[in-house]
């Protein structure tokens, strides 16, 4: 785990000085964190926000060598992690950073939060994985959909036909079938997740529940942040 000195030098524990917004939904694959946020992001633009989405491993930078990568089963869990955080610091540099200093809201399907969880899992030093990334701005709402493995594996499996190799972490050689793997492995993630939650004060959301009682907790949760950031732009309508 980090040290006390490493904490105090990540703004993560600290509210970033931009007049925008910063919502970042976090979860185990399955979790529905991603229907949430899409949910989430039609009623904001109702609601006249200008807006910007952004999502894990989407950066052109590194997507082709990311999927070469994969593909051959080249990754080590450091080039793993170095390839994640070079996505994402060209994400924050040119969508999200602007995004915020020009006052809109930013919605992010996962963020730092996810190197934290993952790495650890791959072996990867939890401290040096959070000084990697302490550029970071502190999120002003940071969502995490919590749902048992079972219930991931359940919704995985019904909307698709296969288990991602990586999805179930089976570069790790934690079991040969990859169900297996994949409660292995994403237990483990879910681990990490529960140590950031206290780390740095994530919302826990039962994900379980109805999609429409979920989101309007997580509506709820967002009108309110919002509501305490008058610098917030909304789009103009003529």
């Amino acid at each position: 785990m980090p040290t006390a000195a490493q904490q105090a030098l990540n703004p993560l524990h600290d509210a970033h000085p931009y007049p925008g917004a910063l919502i970042v939904v976090e979860g185990i694959d399955g979790s529905g964190k991603s229907t949430q946020l899409k949910l989430l992001r039609r009623h904001l633009e109702a609601q006249g926000y200008a807006l910007k989405f952004t999502e894990w491993n989407s950066s052109e930078l590194v997507k082709d060598t990311m999927k070469m990568g994969k593909k051959k089963n080249l990754l080590t869990p450091t080039t793993f992690s170095l390839l994640h955080a070079t996505d994402f610091a060209d994400r924050y540099y040119y969508e999200i950073l602007p995004a915020l200093k020009a006052g809109m809201v930013v919605l992010a399907d996962r963020y730092v939060y996810t190197a934290f969880a993952r790495d650890a899992v791959r072996g990867v030093d939890p401290g040096w994985v959070r000084n990697l990334y302490r550029f970071a701005a502190k999120p002003d709402l940071a969502l995490y959909f919590k749902v048992p493995i079972e219930v991931s594996l359940d919704r995985l499996t019904s909307a698709r036909a296969n288990i991602k190799f990586h999805e179930a972490g089976m570069d790790l050689g934690l079991a040969a079938n990859v169900i297996d793997s994949f409660r292995i492995f994403q237990g483990r993630v879910l681990e990490e997740y529960d140590r950031c939650v206290a780390e740095f004060g994530l919302q826990s959301i039962d994900a379980q529940g109805p999609i429409r009682e979920q989101q309007e907790h997580v509506r709820a949760l967002a009108e309110k942040m919002l509501a305490a950031k008058p610098a917030v732009r909304k789009v103009v309508k003529k």
